[in-house]
């Protein structure tokens, strides 16, 4: 429901689908450069900072409905 009512929360979803789908790649690869081990941690790191953020966005959603 927020997906559809609230676009910056479509947006964190996309975002976290679109890191998701990139550390996959990072994972499939058999031997990554360091830059692709320090993009994989990157990512790591900003796709729970979005996860955090789209859960305190449910929370205060259920909370006012």
């Amino acid at each position: 429901l927020l997906i559809k009512e609230n676009p910056t929360f479509k947006e964190l979803a996309q975002q976290h689908q679109s890191y998701e789908k990139r550390l996959t790649e990072l994972a499939d690869l058999s031997y990554p450069s360091e830059e692709e081990m320090l993009e994989e941690t990157t990512l790591k790191r900003k796709k729970l900072l979005i996860k955090d953020e789209m859960y305190n966005m449910m929370n205060e959603y259920s909370s006012s409905h």
